[in-house]
């Protein structure tokens, strides 16, 4: 179940998608929204690669010698998690926004 959110939680999250899509630069305060948007989402997948590797520390300390067969889902989310768990900011983003086009970082390539 989860919990009620506080008023104070409520005032501080953001209310702007995590991209500059529609933001206009001369408004500074919008600018800066969408600045901290992207800031906030790029810690959330840092800091939800940080649970995940707690959580497959604690499941190879728990299996032992079986962590290969038992941990193998846990194991692979992680790597995934690592992908997109640097903290980059927001600068390049800025520079480089092209109207249109995908804001995701991965320009559409798959990385092996």
């Amino acid at each position: 179940m989860p919990t009620p959110e506080s008023a104070a939680f409520l005032a501080a999250k953001p209310t702007v998608p995590p991209t500059f899509d529609g933001v206009d630069y001369s408004d500074t305060s919008r600018l800066k929204a969408a600045q901290d948007a992207i800031i906030r989402e790029q810690w959330v997948k840092s800091m939800m690669a940080r649970l995940i590797g707690e959580e497959l520390g604690k499941c190879y300390y728990r299996e032992g010698v079986n962590h290969l067969e038992k941990c193998g889902k846990l194991r692979e989310r992680y790597f995934e998690a690592l992908k997109e768990s640097k903290v980059r900011g927001y600068l390049f983003q800025q520079q480089n926004y092209l109207p249109g086009a995908d804001t995701s970082g991965n320009n559409g390539s798959k990385r092996d």
